[in-house]
């Protein structure tokens, strides 16, 4: 009995040690501040409303675990707010079909379906919201989304509400593999006539991407907000990132091994005296 408990206290604290020593970085990613330049909507159907979607890019070098976002809007004074989702998209081709021609470009584009999708009403995460007082955008896009071509209506004209941040803490965290990703989060109001825009920030230099928009009539296809709805102009959206980056496989094993090793004449010498 003795011997048994020893062995799995040699073990658990081998386990121990082997967590510690292969600790997780921490990973955090924003595009900054809003800038005022436009608000895009992005909501989830339902209650009279199709779906639209306005989408911005990131980046990870190895695989990631996000587990708290946040992102920056505009909604009107006093609005409730009920379903949240949160989306990954990857880049075009990946899941999506052949180009079809119907917008200017889908280069550098969200693919045609979602990678990963969490829903506050399935329980995947939980939120909050900071009111960040009144706050304005110069211009918006809301039903001006459009096959080519017919893409390009210049927007519609500056909106102002409430700045809010929505801070999501995930339950069911998103686990992404290195790549180039779109996020796209919709926020579901419950007034007929409310709308969640999301912010735009400064873009960034290559190769950070401009966002993009669709609605359900564009779908599978994007317009970029900037240079097709707008006519001008290359925007970021307003949102952070943060989680742990996931150690490789070939450097859990290698650690294993490494302490295994270390361990051993140890083990073998508390065996001997016990």
């Amino acid at each position: 009995m003795r011997k048994t408990s020893l062995r799995t206290a040699v073990l658990a604290l081998s386990l121990f040690a082997l967590g510690r020593t292969a600790d997780a970085a921490a990973f955090s990613f924003t595009t900054g501040a809003p800038d005022g330049s436009v608000g895009t909507a992005s909501r989830p159907s339902g209650a009279g409303k199709i779906e639209i979607e306005s989408a911005d890019d990131f980046f990870l070098t190895q695989e990631t675990l996000i587990n708290s976002i946040g992102f920056t809007g505009l909604i009107p004074s006093g609005a409730t707010t009920g379903q949240i989702v949160l989306e990954i998209y990857r880049v075009f081709p990946l899941d999506s079909g052949p180009f079809d021609n119907q917008v200017n470009t889908r280069t550098n584009s969200p693919s045609d379906v979602a990678f990963a999708t969490r829903d506050s009403t399935a329980g995947d995460f939980t939120f909050s919201l900071a009111n960040n007082g009144p706050g304005t955008a110069g211009n918006s896009i809301l039903n001006g989304i459009n096959k080519k071509p017919n893409q390009t209506t210049s927007g519609e004209g500056p909106i102002s509400g409430d700045q809010v941040t929505y801070t999501a803490t995930l339950t069911n965290a998103f686990i992404l593999p290195a790549g180039h990703y779109f996020f796209i989060p919709q926020v579901g109001l419950s007034g007929a006539n409310d709308n969640f825009f999301w912010l735009s920030a400064t873009k960034g230099p290559a190769p950070d991407l401009q966002s993009w928009i669709r609605n359900e009539n564009l779908a599978p296809n994007w317009s970029r907000v900037g240079t097709d709805v707008l006519g001008a102009g290359a925007f970021n959206a307003s949102f952070s990132l943060a989680g742990q980056t996931v150690p490789e496989p070939s450097t859990l094993a290698m650690l294993g091994l490494g302490l295994a090793t270390m361990m051993a004449p140890r083990v073998r010498r508390m065996l001997r005296n016990r």
